[in-house]
């Protein structure tokens, strides 16, 4: 099932846009004017994943959200064409706040793979942030002790398996979107999120990410993943929001106690009858309370910026 905008456009009521990435288009939405929240998906999701968030923060702030290539909307190239790695999706984010001119007070936002990359780039680019905001993620390698969490381990261990699984039969998708709410999708949404990933072609992103999770030295993406697990401790007097889904079977309890560990002056809100798409669970409780946060750290100049920049 291909996107058809006449067919989701109530769901997704936004202007569509594109940046040019080295001749691969990405596409993104830029809503509203104010201070900047920039919002990062996740696999196997997109920028639709936050259309709720777009929605009701587009009315006091600017609201940019892409989607990352071979993602939703965007351009979906072979690997001869696109190097899907951590670094390479890195790059991408810094040159889209690049090119939009996004260069101070920003809220990053990140959901997922969405969250280790918004924090490399405020470890990266510390001047240009303000804020994070952070929805069951990890911005770490395992913590000691923890293995891959079960689900993920058939599509990241096995040799043969996950393509078939992935690109032929598009299990991780169906299994978000069956699994990874704890109330349920409507039909209509569930077809929002499988229409972008209609064909073995257009599956490769979801593949991809799932073997570049860093787990050990050689992976591609590790060096990367541990040069952020070794300063995430540099943005603890960042004003960090982290809203959590309790029963996230991948991203558990585990991984938020690991977060508090590192970022013990987090304002952290759980939420227990939410998964991992935790804003598709909690929109109604973690809109208010997200928006009291920006709201009480609007005039907040934290130390993290300077601390970093040294």
């Amino acid at each position: 099932m291909a996107w058809d905008p006449q067919k989701f456009g109530q769901l997704y009521p936004f202007q569509s846009r594109w940046l040019r990435l080295d001749g691969l288009r990405m596409h993104y939405v830029d809503e509203g004017v104010g201070e900047p929240l920039v919002m990062l998906h996740g696999n196997p999701t997109w920028s639709f994943y936050y259309r709720r968030l777009i929605s009701e923060f587009r009315t006091t702030h600017r609201v940019v959200a892409p989607d990352q290539i071979g993602c939703g909307l965007s351009d979906k190239p072979a690997d001869a064409e696109y190097e899907y790695t951590l670094e390479r999706r890195v790059s991408d984010f810094e040159t889209l706040l690049d090119r939009l001119e996004l260069t101070h007070g920003l809220t990053l936002v990140g959901h997922d793979w969405g969250g280790m990359m918004v924090v490399a780039c405020a470890l990266r680019q510390p001047e240009r942030v303000r804020r994070l905001v952070l929805f069951n993620t990890a911005g770490f390698l395992l913590p000691p002790g923890r293995r891959l969490p079960w689900p993920l381990w058939p599509f990241r261990c096995l040799p043969l398996l996950p393509a078939l699984l992935i690109r032929g039969c598009n299990a991780f998708v169906l299994g978000a979107i069956h699994l990874a709410t704890a109330k349920g999708l409507p039909g209509a949404v569930r077809a929002a999120y499988r229409a972008p990933y209609d064909s073995w072609r257009n599956r490769i992103a979801t593949l991809r990410f799932v073997q570049d999770i860093p787990l050990r030295p050689h992976d591609r993406s590790y060096a990367l993943a541990r040069w952020v697990d070794e300063n995430l401790h540099r943005l603890r007097d960042l004003p960090v929001f982290i809203g959590w889904g309790m029963r996230d079977f991948v991203f558990d309890r585990g991984f938020l106690d690991e977060w508090q560990r590192r970022l013990p002056n987090a304002e952290v809100h759980r939420f227990a009858d939410a998964g991992h798409l935790v804003v598709e669970d909690a929109a109604d409780e973690l809109v208010p309370l997200l928006r009291a946060f920006l709201e009480r750290t609007a005039a907040t100049r934290s130390r993290a910026a300077t601390e970093l920049s040294r």
